[in-house]
């Protein structure tokens, strides 16, 4: 049985929501939990659940927390004993074959680094966020590891998309997109240009420069971008999801026939929503550092914390590390 290293402390329903969500996937998989955290906290989490005591449950000592709202180079430097510090050590011993965090994501991103390193070929780890594309799921990345990059950084990052979505979506031959302003070869600024030129030189299935609106018609498996441009493309389309779902309710409660429309129509709402919520997900893989990271959004609920492990647990069990290297050496 393979352990999963989870950081008890990371998000903003933390320990309650994470402890809840990793027992939850821990009765249903054949998976081991290692819970990172003050472990007094963490032992009070645990009594709550009676059959906690039945599962394979290690509890790690971390007395430390890296807030939201810390920076996270100084505050690991300041708290060598964080939880997703001590969550990250315990996978690059050996102990956990691989990580869950919904907390701070510049801490989780470092953290890795540091005790992973990086897998060959690779300069810097990249966020990939599962998106809806078409009439089937997509992958967008990066999304929040770097603000800055280069076009190798973009053709590696493409390369490692290539292969999660080959693992993850099951999709035989993936094509790339680049996200730029413009569809035409010469559109985007100089490092879109570039990115361009490898990724068309490269032996990936590239389709060329994808526009923001074309992001979620299907037309790439997988569209990549740096870590700004695709937390800003995240953020606002959960943004908008929520904004819709508001305006539609008040709209369909307006009148009587609305409100006889919502209650017949709120099945395919709950569809709607499904199909877009992250939770459903579980979080998005750090592809690029030397081991398996799973990171969740900061409100991630029980029911994120437990896909987010269930991934781990398929990541880990997959061969996905060495089929990314595969990958990168081939583009």
């Amino acid at each position: 049985m393979i352990s999963i290293a989870v950081d008890a402390m990371g998000g903003d329903h933390a320990p309650g929501s994470i402890i809840d969500g990793a027992l939850a996937a821990a009765r249903h998989l054949d998976v081991g939990l290692i819970l990172a955290g003050p472990a007094e906290v963490i032992r009070a989490e645990l009594s709550r659940h009676p059959d906690a005591e039945a599962l394979n449950i290690r509890v790690l000592d971390a007395p430390d927390v890296v807030a939201m709202n810390e920076s996270p180079a100084a505050t690991l430097r300041r708290k060598p004993r964080a939880s997703i510090r001590v969550a990250a050590e315990s996978v690059a011993s050996g102990d956990a074959a691989a990580l869950v965090s919904a907390g701070h994501t510049g801490a989780t991103v470092m953290a890795t680094h540091a005790a992973f390193g990086m897998l060959s070929g690779v300069d810097r780890p990249a966020l990939a966020a599962t998106i809806p594309s078409g009439d089937r799921l997509g992958i967008l990345l990066d999304v929040g590891a770097n603000l800055e990059c280069r076009a190798q950084h973009l053709l590696q990052f493409a390369a490692m998309g290539s292969v999660y979505a080959k693992v993850s979506l099951g999709v035989e031959l993936p094509r790339i997109g680049l996200l730029s302003i413009g569809e035409e070869e010469g559109k985007g600024n100089e490092l879109i240009r570039e990115a361009h030129r490898l990724l068309k030189a490269s032996s990936l299935n590239y389709v060329g420069n994808v526009e923001a609106r074309e992001v979620y018609k299907g037309g790439a498996d997988v569209i990549v971008c740096d870590g700004f441009t695709g937390n800003i493309v995240l953020k606002a389309s959960e943004g908008l999801v929520d904004t819709v779902e508001r305006l539609l309710g008040e709209e369909l409660n307006r009148t009587f026939s609305g409100m006889v429309g919502s209650l017949l129509s709120r099945r395919a709402f709950r569809r709607f929503r499904r199909r877009l919520d992250y939770s459903e997900y579980g979080g998005a893989p750090l592809l690029g550092v030397a081991g398996v990271c799973i990171v969740g959004h900061g409100r991630s609920s029980a029911k994120a914390v437990r896909n987010a492990v269930a991934m781990a647990h398929r990541f880990a069990t997959a061969g996905f590390l060495e089929r990314v290297e595969r990958e990168i050496a081939a583009a």
